[in-house]
């Protein structure tokens, strides 16, 4: 959603269109990550405020293109190494599910990094590389678990330099304080999306605008 609210909004038609094509993959690629979810038994949540998962970078709309830049190059990055940690693992209806969608996740990476190197987006991606990192989670927590079992190739060390080298430079940021962290929502600072973008994801804004009956 945070794309398509830029495919009519980037600083050229290109990058408009790229913004477009790559919100569409994600659309069909939280669709195979849910139907894999319901799959191994897990439930959907309800749709509500508190029950989005997201990072906080993502809780409210992006007003400047850097914010954009930032989430394609580090964001999405962080989430793609997790979606290969999966790949990798031993969970056979994600093995055979995901390695598509990291074919299409490389051409979302080149993307980021070019505009990286032409914007100065320096304070965004430092915002988007904290949210990545605490989305990730601390070591000895469950991505190392899952790690230990199997489920993931790779641990929780492994994923943040991986992060690390495709960012570039080392974090300027402080250090995060772990003992706020929310293992369910993944993220130590409260809050979410707000109730506009609540009723864009629930279709309900659109809904004003149907026949009478339908």
């Amino acid at each position: 959603m945070r794309y398509a609210e830029w495919c009519i909004a980037a600083p050229t038609l290109e990058a408009d269109i790229a913004a477009a094509a790559m919100g569409l993959d994600d659309i069909g690629h939280s669709r195979v990550l849910y139907g894999s979810l319901r799959e191994l038994g897990t439930p959907d949540a309800p749709d509500e405020p508190g029950s989005y998962a997201n990072v906080p970078y993502l809780d409210r709309p992006w007003t400047d293109w850097t914010a954009f830049v930032a989430a394609n190059g580090v964001l999405d990055s962080g989430f793609t190494l997790m979606i290969e940690a999966l790949a990798n693992g031993n969970v056979e209806v994600l093995r055979s599910r995901l390695k598509k969608m990291l074919q299409e996740e490389r051409y979302h990476a080149m993307h980021g990094r070019s505009w990286m190197r032409e914007s100065r987006a320096a304070g965004a991606v430092e915002q988007a590389r904290r949210d990545a990192i605490v989305w990730i989670g601390p070591e000895g927590g469950d991505v190392d678990d899952l790690h230990q079992k199997g489920m993931l190739s790779l641990g929780v060390r492994e994923l943040r330099r991986r992060l690390d080298e495709q960012v570039s430079g080392a974090s300027t940021a402080p250090p995060i304080d772990w003992n706020a962290w929310d293992p369910v929502r993944r993220r130590i600072v409260p809050g979410g999306i707000d109730e506009l973008t609540l009723t864009m994801l629930q279709g309900l804004a659109e809904k004003r605008y149907m026949p009478a009956g339908a």
